[in-house]
């Protein structure tokens, strides 16, 4: 096993990950390769970054590709507004995306925070 597999935060942004992919599949089929594809690729940068983290040996690169994950969840949820207001995503389905967001969020800012 990695150690970024141990990271509570990997674990979560992979499920994050998971439950963005079921959600934008349910965008109509003109926002496939547009909004859909984004907003997915913007998820897996998360996850992906906080794994990147793992292998970097340095605190100052570690904290980097935290920073970078926070800036990707939030382009994610950024992505998930427009979706809303356009009516592809329910707004209970957003609310759950939301808040695991913040709690992805939270936990980023606190490993952020670990590194001297």
């Amino acid at each position: 096993m990695y150690n970024f597999e141990k990271l509570k935060v990997w674990q979560k942004a992979r499920e994050f990950v998971n439950l963005v992919y079921k959600t934008t599949e349910k965008y109509p089929t003109k926002e496939k390769f547009v909004l859909s594809q984004h907003t997915c690729k913007s998820a897996i940068s998360t996850l992906s970054n906080i794994a990147e983290c793992g292998s970097r040996l340095s605190p100052i690169e570690q904290k980097r590709f935290v920073e970078i994950a926070l800036g990707s969840l939030y382009e994610t949820i950024a992505q998930l507004y427009i979706a809303l207001d356009n009516k592809y995503v329910a707004k209970n389905q957003f609310d759950k995306l939301y808040e695991q967001s913040q709690e992805i969020s939270k936990m980023l800012s606190g490993l952020s925070r670990s590194f001297k």
